[in-house]
Protein backbone atom coordinates (compact mmCIF):
# COMPACT_ATOMS: atom_id res chain seq x y z
CA UNK A 1 0.00 0.00 0.00
CA UNK A 2 1.34 3.43 -0.92
CA UNK A 3 1.43 6.37 1.44
CA UNK A 4 2.66 8.86 -1.08
CA UNK A 5 2.71 12.53 -0.09
CA UNK A 6 2.21 13.58 -3.71
CA UNK A 7 -1.03 11.63 -4.05
CA UNK A 8 -2.19 12.48 -0.54
CA UNK A 9 -1.96 16.16 -1.45
CA UNK A 10 -3.72 15.49 -4.74
CA UNK A 11 -6.54 13.66 -2.95
CA UNK A 12 -7.12 16.59 -0.58
CA UNK A 13 -7.07 18.98 -3.55
CA UNK A 14 -9.68 16.90 -5.38
CA UNK A 15 -12.09 16.73 -2.43
CA UNK A 16 -11.81 20.49 -1.95
CA UNK A 17 -12.90 21.10 -5.54
CA UNK A 18 -15.70 18.55 -5.20
CA UNK A 19 -17.05 16.19 -7.84
CA UNK A 20 -17.06 17.34 -11.48
CA UNK A 21 -17.38 15.90 -14.96
CA UNK A 22 -13.82 14.58 -14.67
CA UNK A 23 -13.72 13.67 -10.96
CA UNK A 24 -15.97 11.05 -9.36
CA UNK A 25 -16.09 9.83 -5.75
CA UNK A 26 -17.51 6.49 -4.66
CA UNK A 27 -17.69 4.89 -1.22
CA UNK A 28 -17.11 1.35 -2.60
CA UNK A 29 -16.30 0.19 0.91
CA UNK A 30 -16.16 -3.51 0.03
CA UNK A 31 -17.08 -4.06 -3.62
CA UNK A 32 -18.09 -2.34 -6.84
CA UNK A 33 -19.79 -3.78 -9.90
CA UNK A 34 -17.34 -4.48 -12.73
CA UNK A 35 -19.63 -3.13 -15.46
CA UNK A 36 -20.48 -0.01 -13.44
CA UNK A 37 -16.77 0.63 -13.13
CA UNK A 38 -16.45 0.20 -16.90
CA UNK A 39 -19.21 2.71 -17.58
CA UNK A 40 -17.54 5.29 -15.34
CA UNK A 41 -14.23 4.64 -17.12
CA UNK A 42 -15.88 5.32 -20.50
CA UNK A 43 -17.72 8.42 -19.32
CA UNK A 44 -14.79 10.03 -17.53
CA UNK A 45 -12.40 9.21 -20.38
CA UNK A 46 -14.71 10.85 -22.91
CA UNK A 47 -15.30 13.90 -20.71
CA UNK A 48 -11.54 14.40 -20.28
CA UNK A 49 -11.14 14.28 -24.05
CA UNK A 50 -13.87 16.87 -24.64
CA UNK A 51 -12.28 19.23 -22.11
CA UNK A 52 -8.78 18.90 -23.53
CA UNK A 53 -7.45 17.18 -20.39
CA UNK A 54 -5.00 14.28 -20.26
CA UNK A 55 -6.89 12.25 -17.68
CA UNK A 56 -9.75 12.08 -15.15
CA UNK A 57 -10.02 10.66 -11.61
CA UNK A 58 -12.26 8.10 -9.97
CA UNK A 59 -11.78 7.85 -6.18
CA UNK A 60 -12.91 4.90 -4.02
CA UNK A 61 -13.24 5.12 -0.24
CA UNK A 62 -14.69 8.62 0.19
CA UNK A 63 -18.29 9.64 0.98
CA UNK A 64 -18.65 13.04 -0.63
CA UNK A 65 -22.12 13.75 0.80
CA UNK A 66 -20.87 13.29 4.37
CA UNK A 67 -17.37 14.58 3.59
CA UNK A 68 -16.03 11.44 5.27
CA UNK A 69 -13.19 9.06 4.50
CA UNK A 70 -14.72 5.57 4.77
CA UNK A 71 -11.92 3.52 3.20
CA UNK A 72 -12.24 0.64 0.75
CA UNK A 73 -11.16 -3.00 0.63
CA UNK A 74 -11.90 -3.25 -3.11
CA UNK A 75 -9.27 -5.35 -4.95
CA UNK A 76 -6.83 -5.35 -2.05
CA UNK A 77 -3.29 -6.26 -3.08
CA UNK A 78 -0.96 -5.29 -5.91
CA UNK A 79 -1.64 -8.41 -7.97
CA UNK A 80 -5.43 -7.90 -7.77
CA UNK A 81 -5.04 -4.33 -9.06
CA UNK A 82 -2.71 -5.44 -11.88
CA UNK A 83 -5.21 -8.13 -12.86
CA UNK A 84 -7.98 -5.53 -12.88
CA UNK A 85 -6.00 -3.28 -15.23
CA UNK A 86 -5.39 -6.19 -17.58
CA UNK A 87 -8.98 -7.49 -17.50
CA UNK A 88 -10.29 -3.99 -18.08
CA UNK A 89 -8.35 -3.57 -21.30
CA UNK A 90 -10.29 -6.44 -22.87
CA UNK A 91 -13.52 -4.42 -23.00
CA UNK A 92 -12.51 -0.83 -23.89
CA UNK A 93 -11.85 1.00 -27.15
CA UNK A 94 -8.22 0.62 -28.24
CA UNK A 95 -7.81 -1.68 -25.21
CA UNK A 96 -6.97 1.26 -23.01
CA UNK A 97 -6.95 0.78 -19.25
CA UNK A 98 -6.24 2.80 -16.13
CA UNK A 99 -3.00 4.79 -16.31
CA UNK A 100 -2.47 3.96 -12.64
CA UNK A 101 -4.42 2.60 -9.71
CA UNK A 102 -2.88 4.21 -6.65
CA UNK A 103 -3.61 2.95 -3.14
CA UNK A 104 -2.90 5.48 -0.37
CA UNK A 105 -3.62 5.57 3.37
CA UNK A 106 -5.35 8.58 4.91
CA UNK A 107 -6.49 8.63 8.53
CA UNK A 108 -5.55 4.96 8.69
CA UNK A 109 -7.96 4.06 5.89
CA UNK A 110 -7.24 2.79 2.39
CA UNK A 111 -8.18 5.01 -0.56
CA UNK A 112 -8.00 3.94 -4.22
CA UNK A 113 -7.27 6.57 -6.85
CA UNK A 114 -8.00 5.48 -10.42
CA UNK A 115 -6.21 7.60 -13.02
CA UNK A 116 -8.29 7.36 -16.20
CA UNK A 117 -6.71 8.44 -19.53
CA UNK A 118 -8.59 10.74 -21.86
CA UNK A 119 -9.80 8.92 -24.94
CA UNK A 120 -7.36 9.40 -27.84
CA UNK A 121 -8.01 12.13 -30.37
CA UNK A 122 -10.87 11.19 -32.75
CA UNK A 123 -11.69 8.04 -30.74
CA UNK A 124 -14.79 7.63 -28.56
CA UNK A 125 -14.10 5.56 -25.46
CA UNK A 126 -16.52 2.63 -25.20
CA UNK A 127 -17.20 -0.04 -22.60
CA UNK A 128 -18.26 -3.34 -24.17
CA UNK A 129 -19.09 -1.46 -27.36
CA UNK A 130 -21.17 1.33 -25.79
CA UNK A 131 -19.97 4.91 -25.25
CA UNK A 132 -20.95 6.69 -22.02
CA UNK A 133 -20.88 10.27 -20.78
CA UNK A 134 -21.78 12.28 -17.68
CA UNK A 135 -25.30 13.64 -17.19
CA UNK A 136 -25.03 15.62 -13.97
CA UNK A 137 -24.35 13.03 -11.27
CA UNK A 138 -25.50 10.18 -13.50
CA UNK A 139 -23.92 8.13 -16.28
CA UNK A 140 -25.76 7.57 -19.54
CA UNK A 141 -25.05 6.37 -23.08
CA UNK A 142 -23.42 9.15 -25.10
CA UNK A 143 -25.59 10.90 -27.66
CA UNK A 144 -24.63 11.14 -31.31
CA UNK A 145 -23.69 14.83 -31.23
CA UNK A 146 -21.05 14.27 -28.55
CA UNK A 147 -19.67 11.26 -30.39
CA UNK A 148 -19.48 13.33 -33.58
CA UNK A 149 -17.66 16.08 -31.65
CA UNK A 150 -14.93 13.63 -30.61
CA UNK A 151 -14.71 11.88 -33.96
CA UNK A 152 -14.52 15.20 -35.79
CA UNK A 153 -11.60 16.57 -33.80
CA UNK A 154 -8.92 18.17 -35.95
CA UNK A 155 -5.79 16.07 -36.30
CA UNK A 156 -2.57 17.24 -34.71
CA UNK A 157 -0.59 19.42 -37.16
CA UNK A 158 2.17 17.52 -38.97
CA UNK A 159 5.43 18.84 -37.51
CA UNK A 160 7.52 17.14 -40.21
CA UNK A 161 5.65 18.97 -43.00
CA UNK A 162 6.46 22.45 -41.72
CA UNK A 163 8.71 24.62 -43.87
CA UNK A 164 12.28 25.33 -42.70
CA UNK A 165 12.46 29.06 -43.52
CA UNK A 166 16.21 29.44 -44.09
CA UNK A 167 16.93 26.00 -45.63
CA UNK A 168 18.01 25.59 -49.28
CA UNK A 169 19.18 22.77 -51.52
CA UNK A 170 22.72 23.56 -50.31
CA UNK A 171 21.68 22.13 -46.93
CA UNK A 172 21.04 18.69 -48.45
CA UNK A 173 23.61 15.92 -48.90
CA UNK A 174 24.25 14.99 -52.55
CA UNK A 175 24.96 11.33 -51.72
CA UNK A 176 21.76 11.15 -49.68
CA UNK A 177 19.73 12.55 -52.60
CA UNK A 178 21.39 10.05 -54.96
CA UNK A 179 20.41 7.17 -52.69
CA UNK A 180 16.88 8.56 -52.36
CA UNK A 181 16.57 8.60 -56.17
CA UNK A 182 17.83 5.02 -56.39
CA UNK A 183 15.32 3.78 -53.81
CA UNK A 184 12.52 5.83 -55.39
CA UNK A 185 13.09 4.05 -58.71
CA UNK A 186 12.92 0.70 -56.94
CA UNK A 187 9.62 1.53 -55.23
CA UNK A 188 8.04 3.22 -58.27
CA UNK A 189 9.20 0.83 -60.99
CA UNK A 190 6.23 1.78 -63.18
CA UNK A 191 7.75 5.20 -63.76
CA UNK A 192 10.38 4.96 -66.52
CA UNK A 193 13.90 5.31 -65.12
CA UNK A 194 14.74 7.78 -67.89
CA UNK A 195 11.94 10.06 -66.72
CA UNK A 196 13.14 10.06 -63.10
CA UNK A 197 16.71 10.75 -64.25
CA UNK A 198 15.53 13.89 -66.05
CA UNK A 199 14.01 15.41 -62.94
CA UNK A 200 16.04 18.15 -61.30
CA UNK A 201 16.65 17.81 -57.57
CA UNK A 202 13.92 20.37 -56.95
CA UNK A 203 11.47 18.43 -59.14
CA UNK A 204 12.39 15.16 -57.48
CA UNK A 205 11.94 16.56 -53.96
CA UNK A 206 8.65 18.15 -54.96
CA UNK A 207 7.38 14.80 -56.29
CA UNK A 208 8.27 13.28 -52.89
CA UNK A 209 6.52 16.22 -51.13
CA UNK A 210 9.71 17.20 -49.33
CA UNK A 211 9.73 20.58 -51.05
CA UNK A 212 6.86 23.00 -51.65
CA UNK A 213 7.20 26.10 -53.83
CA UNK A 214 10.97 25.88 -53.60
CA UNK A 215 10.96 25.62 -49.80
CA UNK A 216 12.25 22.58 -47.91
CA UNK A 217 10.20 20.82 -45.29
CA UNK A 218 11.58 19.51 -41.99
CA UNK A 219 11.30 15.93 -43.24
CA UNK A 220 13.81 16.77 -46.00
CA UNK A 221 16.43 17.80 -43.42
CA UNK A 222 15.79 14.67 -41.33
CA UNK A 223 16.26 12.27 -44.22
CA UNK A 224 18.58 14.12 -46.59
CA UNK A 225 20.19 16.99 -44.70
CA UNK A 226 23.95 17.51 -44.55
CA UNK A 227 25.75 16.89 -41.28
CA UNK A 228 25.00 19.78 -38.89
CA UNK A 229 22.02 20.95 -40.96
CA UNK A 230 19.84 19.53 -38.19
CA UNK A 231 20.67 22.74 -36.28
CA UNK A 232 17.97 24.36 -38.41
CA UNK A 233 15.41 22.09 -36.72
CA UNK A 234 16.21 23.37 -33.22
CA UNK A 235 14.93 23.03 -30.58
CA UNK A 236 13.88 19.65 -31.99
CA UNK A 237 16.50 16.89 -31.76
CA UNK A 238 17.18 14.61 -34.73
CA UNK A 239 19.72 12.22 -33.28
CA UNK A 240 20.19 8.50 -32.61
CA UNK A 241 22.51 7.33 -29.84
CA UNK A 242 23.96 3.82 -30.06
CA UNK A 243 25.24 2.41 -26.76
CA UNK A 244 26.99 -0.90 -26.10
CA UNK A 245 26.56 -2.41 -22.62
CA UNK A 246 28.17 -5.49 -21.11
CA UNK A 247 26.56 -8.16 -18.92
CA UNK A 248 26.87 -5.85 -15.91
CA UNK A 249 25.03 -3.09 -17.79
CA UNK A 250 28.16 -0.98 -17.85
CA UNK A 251 28.68 1.22 -20.92
CA UNK A 252 31.46 -0.18 -23.10
CA UNK A 253 31.09 2.14 -26.09
CA UNK A 254 28.71 4.70 -27.55
CA UNK A 255 28.30 7.05 -30.52
CA UNK A 256 25.83 9.73 -31.60
CA UNK A 257 24.44 9.82 -35.16
CA UNK A 258 22.46 12.53 -36.86
CA UNK A 259 21.17 13.44 -40.33
CA UNK A 260 20.94 12.42 -43.11
CA UNK A 261 19.15 9.37 -41.69
CA UNK A 262 18.79 7.76 -45.12
CA UNK A 263 22.58 7.23 -44.91
CA UNK A 264 23.37 7.12 -41.20
CA UNK A 265 20.91 4.27 -40.54
CA UNK A 266 23.42 1.96 -42.25
CA UNK A 267 26.24 3.33 -40.10
CA UNK A 268 24.20 2.77 -36.93
CA UNK A 269 23.24 -0.80 -37.80
CA UNK A 270 26.85 -1.57 -38.71
CA UNK A 271 27.78 -0.92 -35.06
CA UNK A 272 25.66 -3.89 -33.89
CA UNK A 273 27.63 -7.04 -33.13
CA UNK A 274 25.40 -9.39 -35.12
CA UNK A 275 27.05 -12.73 -34.46
CA UNK A 276 26.69 -15.79 -36.70
CA UNK A 277 24.86 -18.64 -34.93
CA UNK A 278 25.47 -22.26 -35.85
CA UNK A 279 23.56 -24.14 -33.17
CA UNK A 280 20.09 -24.02 -31.72
CA UNK A 281 19.84 -24.13 -27.92
CA UNK A 282 20.32 -27.73 -26.80
CA UNK A 283 22.90 -28.50 -29.48
CA UNK A 284 20.59 -28.89 -32.49
CA UNK A 285 22.19 -27.56 -35.65
CA UNK A 286 20.51 -24.87 -37.72
CA UNK A 287 19.65 -25.96 -41.28
CA UNK A 288 21.91 -23.08 -42.26
CA UNK A 289 23.93 -20.66 -40.22
CA UNK A 290 21.98 -17.55 -39.31
CA UNK A 291 22.66 -14.17 -37.79
CA UNK A 292 21.81 -13.46 -34.18
CA UNK A 293 19.47 -10.69 -35.36
CA UNK A 294 17.31 -10.65 -38.46
CA UNK A 295 18.38 -7.80 -40.76
CA UNK A 296 14.81 -6.75 -41.63
CA UNK A 297 13.72 -6.72 -37.99
CA UNK A 298 16.53 -4.58 -36.62
CA UNK A 299 16.26 -2.15 -39.55
CA UNK A 300 12.47 -1.92 -39.31
CA UNK A 301 12.64 -1.18 -35.58
CA UNK A 302 15.07 1.70 -36.15
CA UNK A 303 13.13 3.08 -39.11
CA UNK A 304 9.97 3.02 -36.99
CA UNK A 305 11.72 5.06 -34.30
CA UNK A 306 12.76 7.67 -36.86
CA UNK A 307 9.35 7.77 -38.56
CA UNK A 308 7.25 8.00 -35.40
CA UNK A 309 9.50 9.99 -33.04
CA UNK A 310 7.77 13.03 -31.55
CA UNK A 311 10.51 15.49 -32.41
CA UNK A 312 8.84 18.25 -30.41
CA UNK A 313 9.79 16.39 -27.21
CA UNK A 314 13.46 17.19 -27.91
CA UNK A 315 14.62 13.65 -27.14
CA UNK A 316 17.21 11.41 -28.75
CA UNK A 317 16.30 8.02 -30.17
CA UNK A 318 18.18 5.35 -28.23
CA UNK A 319 19.52 2.03 -29.51
CA UNK A 320 21.14 0.08 -26.68
CA UNK A 321 23.00 -3.13 -27.52
CA UNK A 322 22.92 -5.58 -24.63
CA UNK A 323 24.18 -9.18 -24.43
CA UNK A 324 21.32 -11.12 -26.03
CA UNK A 325 18.94 -8.29 -26.95
CA UNK A 326 18.66 -4.87 -28.59
CA UNK A 327 16.69 -2.08 -26.92
CA UNK A 328 15.15 0.69 -29.05
CA UNK A 329 13.35 3.68 -27.52
CA UNK A 330 11.82 6.84 -28.92
CA UNK A 331 9.68 9.67 -27.62
CA UNK A 332 5.99 9.85 -28.47
CA UNK A 333 2.74 8.02 -27.91
CA UNK A 334 2.15 4.71 -29.68
CA UNK A 335 -0.08 5.67 -32.61
CA UNK A 336 -2.02 2.36 -32.86
CA UNK A 337 -2.81 2.69 -29.13
CA UNK A 338 -1.92 -0.89 -28.22
CA UNK A 339 0.32 -3.62 -29.59
CA UNK A 340 -2.78 -5.76 -30.18
CA UNK A 341 -4.17 -3.07 -32.49
CA UNK A 342 -0.91 -2.99 -34.44
CA UNK A 343 -0.92 -6.78 -34.89
CA UNK A 344 -4.61 -7.16 -35.67
CA UNK A 345 -5.15 -4.25 -38.06
CA UNK A 346 -6.27 -5.31 -41.54
CA UNK A 347 -5.53 -2.05 -43.29
CA UNK A 348 -3.37 1.08 -43.22
CA UNK A 349 -2.96 3.10 -40.06
CA UNK A 350 -5.62 5.84 -39.93
CA UNK A 351 -3.18 8.67 -39.31
CA UNK A 352 0.50 9.32 -38.66
CA UNK A 353 2.25 11.75 -36.35
CA UNK A 354 4.78 12.66 -39.07
CA UNK A 355 2.73 12.05 -42.21
CA UNK A 356 5.12 13.92 -44.52
CA UNK A 357 8.18 12.12 -43.13
CA UNK A 358 6.44 8.74 -43.30
CA UNK A 359 5.35 9.29 -46.90
CA UNK A 360 8.91 10.17 -47.93
CA UNK A 361 10.27 7.09 -46.15
CA UNK A 362 7.78 5.00 -48.13
CA UNK A 363 9.05 6.58 -51.36
CA UNK A 364 12.60 5.63 -50.31
CA UNK A 365 11.71 2.04 -49.34
CA UNK A 366 12.43 2.61 -45.66
CA UNK A 367 8.95 1.77 -44.29
CA UNK A 368 5.47 0.93 -45.52
CA UNK A 369 2.20 2.50 -44.40
CA UNK A 370 -0.05 -0.55 -44.46
CA UNK A 371 0.86 -1.48 -40.88
CA UNK A 372 2.59 -4.75 -41.71
CA UNK A 373 6.05 -3.89 -40.37
CA UNK A 374 5.47 -4.75 -36.70
CA UNK A 375 3.59 -7.92 -37.58
CA UNK A 376 6.42 -8.97 -39.90
CA UNK A 377 8.93 -8.44 -37.07
CA UNK A 378 6.93 -10.84 -34.89
CA UNK A 379 6.59 -13.34 -37.73
CA UNK A 380 10.33 -13.26 -38.42
CA UNK A 381 11.12 -13.97 -34.78
CA UNK A 382 8.60 -16.83 -34.78
CA UNK A 383 10.13 -18.38 -37.90
CA UNK A 384 13.60 -18.05 -36.37
CA UNK A 385 12.22 -19.64 -33.13
CA UNK A 386 13.44 -16.73 -31.07
CA UNK A 387 11.50 -14.86 -28.35
CA UNK A 388 8.98 -12.33 -29.59
CA UNK A 389 9.74 -8.60 -29.43
CA UNK A 390 8.74 -6.97 -26.13
CA UNK A 391 7.00 -3.59 -26.46
CA UNK A 392 6.93 -1.12 -23.58
CA UNK A 393 4.28 1.51 -24.31
CA UNK A 394 3.78 4.43 -21.94
CA UNK A 395 1.43 6.88 -23.61
CA UNK A 396 1.32 9.06 -20.51
CA UNK A 397 5.07 9.59 -20.39
CA UNK A 398 5.13 9.53 -24.20
CA UNK A 399 7.67 6.75 -24.53
CA UNK A 400 7.75 3.68 -26.75
CA UNK A 401 10.43 1.01 -26.47
CA UNK A 402 10.97 -2.44 -27.96
CA UNK A 403 13.36 -5.28 -27.15
CA UNK A 404 14.54 -7.52 -29.99
CA UNK A 405 15.98 -10.79 -28.72
CA UNK A 406 19.00 -12.48 -30.25
CA UNK A 407 19.08 -15.54 -28.03
CA UNK A 408 16.71 -18.06 -26.46
CA UNK A 409 15.16 -17.57 -23.04
CA UNK A 410 13.52 -20.97 -22.59
CA UNK A 411 14.79 -24.02 -24.45
CA UNK A 412 11.38 -25.71 -24.34
CA UNK A 413 9.74 -22.82 -26.18
CA UNK A 414 12.42 -22.90 -28.86
CA UNK A 415 12.03 -26.63 -29.45
CA UNK A 416 8.25 -26.38 -29.50
CA UNK A 417 8.34 -23.82 -32.32
CA UNK A 418 10.87 -25.95 -34.16
CA UNK A 419 8.83 -29.16 -34.03
CA UNK A 420 5.22 -27.91 -34.15
CA UNK A 421 4.32 -26.28 -37.46
CA UNK A 422 0.60 -25.88 -36.63
CA UNK A 423 1.07 -22.96 -34.24
CA UNK A 424 -0.28 -19.59 -35.34
CA UNK A 425 1.47 -16.29 -34.72
CA UNK A 426 -0.99 -15.54 -31.90
CA UNK A 427 -0.28 -18.97 -30.35
CA UNK A 428 3.43 -18.18 -30.38
CA UNK A 429 2.90 -14.72 -28.89
CA UNK A 430 0.90 -16.26 -26.02
CA UNK A 431 3.43 -19.05 -25.45
CA UNK A 432 6.22 -16.48 -25.57
CA UNK A 433 4.47 -14.49 -22.85
CA UNK A 434 4.28 -17.63 -20.73
CA UNK A 435 7.98 -18.41 -21.16
CA UNK A 436 8.73 -14.87 -19.95
CA UNK A 437 6.40 -15.20 -16.96
CA UNK A 438 3.94 -12.58 -18.27
CA UNK A 439 0.21 -12.73 -17.64
CA UNK A 440 -2.01 -13.65 -20.61
CA UNK A 441 -5.73 -13.19 -21.19
CA UNK A 442 -7.66 -15.91 -19.37
CA UNK A 443 -9.74 -16.75 -22.46
CA UNK A 444 -6.57 -17.40 -24.44
CA UNK A 445 -5.12 -19.38 -21.55
CA UNK A 446 -8.21 -21.60 -21.43
CA UNK A 447 -7.90 -22.26 -25.17
CA UNK A 448 -4.24 -23.23 -24.80
CA UNK A 449 -5.13 -25.46 -21.85
CA UNK A 450 -7.82 -27.26 -23.85
CA UNK A 451 -5.36 -27.85 -26.68
CA UNK A 452 -2.82 -29.26 -24.25
CA UNK A 453 -0.22 -26.61 -24.99
CA UNK A 454 0.05 -25.33 -21.43
CA UNK A 455 -0.83 -26.47 -17.94
CA UNK A 456 -1.06 -25.02 -14.44
CA UNK A 457 -3.29 -22.40 -12.86
CA UNK A 458 -3.57 -18.68 -13.46
CA UNK A 459 -1.33 -16.80 -13.59
CA UNK A 460 1.43 -19.41 -13.29
CA UNK A 461 1.05 -21.36 -16.52
CA UNK A 462 3.85 -23.39 -18.08
CA UNK A 463 4.29 -25.36 -21.28
CA UNK A 464 2.52 -28.66 -20.61
CA UNK A 465 4.16 -32.02 -20.07
CA UNK A 466 2.25 -33.32 -23.09
CA UNK A 467 3.98 -30.80 -25.29
CA UNK A 468 7.25 -31.59 -23.58
CA UNK A 469 6.85 -35.25 -24.46
CA UNK A 470 5.81 -34.48 -28.04
CA UNK A 471 8.84 -32.24 -28.39
CA UNK A 472 11.17 -34.81 -26.79
CA UNK A 473 11.73 -32.43 -23.90
CA UNK A 474 10.82 -34.75 -21.03
CA UNK A 475 14.36 -34.84 -19.53
CA UNK A 476 14.27 -31.07 -19.26
CA UNK A 477 10.69 -30.92 -18.00
CA UNK A 478 11.78 -31.63 -14.44
CA UNK A 479 13.22 -28.12 -14.51
CA UNK A 480 10.01 -26.50 -15.81
CA UNK A 481 9.31 -24.88 -12.44
CA UNK A 482 12.91 -24.09 -11.69
CA UNK A 483 14.68 -22.00 -14.28
CA UNK A 484 18.46 -21.85 -14.28
CA UNK A 485 19.98 -19.11 -12.18
CA UNK A 486 20.99 -16.90 -15.11
CA UNK A 487 17.48 -17.06 -16.56
CA UNK A 488 15.99 -15.98 -13.24
CA UNK A 489 18.43 -13.07 -13.37
CA UNK A 490 17.18 -12.21 -16.84
CA UNK A 491 13.56 -12.13 -15.66
CA UNK A 492 14.42 -10.05 -12.59
CA UNK A 493 16.26 -7.51 -14.74
CA UNK A 494 13.42 -7.41 -17.27
CA UNK A 495 10.83 -6.77 -14.53
CA UNK A 496 12.91 -4.00 -12.96
CA UNK A 497 13.54 -2.36 -16.35
CA UNK A 498 9.81 -2.47 -17.10
CA UNK A 499 9.13 -0.75 -13.76
CA UNK A 500 11.13 2.22 -15.07
CA UNK A 501 11.79 5.20 -12.81
CA UNK A 502 9.03 4.11 -10.39
CA UNK A 503 11.24 1.26 -9.18
CA UNK A 504 10.16 -2.24 -8.16
CA UNK A 505 9.55 -3.83 -4.76
CA UNK A 506 11.22 -7.14 -3.92
CA UNK A 507 7.83 -8.65 -2.96
CA UNK A 508 6.42 -7.72 -6.38
CA UNK A 509 9.44 -9.28 -8.10
CA UNK A 510 9.01 -12.46 -6.07
CA UNK A 511 5.32 -12.59 -6.99
CA UNK A 512 6.23 -12.08 -10.67
CA UNK A 513 8.63 -15.05 -10.50
CA UNK A 514 6.09 -17.43 -8.95
CA UNK A 515 5.74 -20.53 -11.12
CA UNK A 516 9.28 -20.24 -12.44
CA UNK A 517 11.03 -21.07 -9.17
CA UNK A 518 11.90 -24.63 -8.09
CA UNK A 519 8.72 -26.42 -7.01
CA UNK A 520 10.69 -28.64 -4.64
CA UNK A 521 11.50 -25.58 -2.52
CA UNK A 522 9.33 -24.11 0.20
CA UNK A 523 8.13 -20.51 -0.20
CA UNK A 524 10.73 -19.47 2.35
CA UNK A 525 13.50 -21.22 0.41
CA UNK A 526 12.44 -19.54 -2.85
CA UNK A 527 12.29 -16.17 -1.08
CA UNK A 528 15.87 -16.66 0.11
CA UNK A 529 16.90 -17.82 -3.39
CA UNK A 530 15.53 -14.66 -5.04
CA UNK A 531 17.03 -12.48 -2.31
CA UNK A 532 20.46 -14.03 -2.89
CA UNK A 533 20.18 -13.69 -6.68
CA UNK A 534 19.22 -10.00 -6.40
CA UNK A 535 22.09 -9.39 -3.98
CA UNK A 536 24.44 -11.04 -6.46
CA UNK A 537 23.06 -8.83 -9.27
CA UNK A 538 23.52 -5.77 -7.04
CA UNK A 539 27.15 -6.73 -6.41
CA UNK A 540 27.58 -7.10 -10.19
CA UNK A 541 26.12 -3.56 -10.60
CA UNK A 542 23.35 -4.96 -12.81
CA UNK A 543 20.62 -3.55 -10.56
CA UNK A 544 20.57 -0.96 -7.78
CA UNK A 545 18.47 -0.27 -4.69
CA UNK A 546 17.79 2.73 -2.50
CA UNK A 547 16.90 0.39 0.36
CA UNK A 548 13.22 0.25 -0.54
CA UNK A 549 12.90 -0.03 -4.32
CA UNK A 550 15.03 -1.67 -7.03
CA UNK A 551 16.12 0.04 -10.27
CA UNK A 552 17.93 -0.78 -13.48
CA UNK A 553 21.13 1.11 -14.31
CA UNK A 554 19.46 3.71 -16.49
CA UNK A 555 16.60 4.37 -14.05
CA UNK A 556 18.53 4.52 -10.76
CA UNK A 557 17.95 8.06 -9.37
CA UNK A 558 21.63 8.69 -8.62
CA UNK A 559 22.60 7.66 -12.16
CA UNK A 560 19.90 9.89 -13.66
CA UNK A 561 21.05 12.79 -11.57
Amino acid sequence: MTDNNQYTELFHSLIQHKESEVVEFKKAERSFDFDDLGEYFSALSNEANLRGLDFAWLIFGYDEKKNTIVGTSYKDGEQALNNLKHDFSQHTADRLTFREIIPIVIEGKRILMFKIPASPRNIVMTWKGIAYCRDGESIKPMNQSKMDEIRGQAPTPDWSAEIVPDATLDDLDEVAIAKARKMFKKVHNRIPVEEVNKWTDEEFLSKCELMVNGKLRRAAIILLGKMFSDSKLRPAVAEVTWTLRDSKQEVVDYEHFSVPFILTVDEILAKIHNLTLREMPGGTLFPDTMKQYDDYTIREALHNCIAHEDYTLQQRINLVENPGFLYYANGGTFIPGTLENALETQGPQRFFRNACLCKAMVHFNMIDTVSRGIKKMFTNQMERRFPMPDYEIDNEKKEVAVRIYGNAINERYTKLLKENDTLTLHDCISLDAIQKGHRIDEEIAQDLLKRGLIEGEAPNYTISIGVAKASKQLPGYTRVRGLERDKIKHMVLQYIQNAGTDGAKRDAILEYLQGTLPSRNTNEQNTILVKNIMTEMKNESTIFTDGRLWYSVENYPQNRG
